[in-house]
């Protein structure tokens, strides 16, 4: 009986431990999703202050 249990006990912290690893390699994706997306953000940003620079070059060559 008693190697019943420690067999259940064995499992089921074998099971705890496979949770806790796929919990932190979950996370550790999502703050790479994060950080991607971020720098994509701040990339379109810039292209469009880029932009917004030349608009306003062409509006003020034109408005003469």
């Amino acid at each position: 009986m008693t190697a019943v249990a420690w067999t259940a006990i064995g499992l089921l912290g074998a099971t705890l431990a496979a949770l806790m690893g796929s919990i932190f390699r979950l996370g550790a994706r999502i703050d790479a999703v994060g950080r991607d997306l971020g720098a994509r953000i701040d990339a379109q940003t810039a292209r469009i202050d880029s932009l917004s620079g030349r608009i306003d070059a062409h509006l003020e060559r034109h408005a003469r």
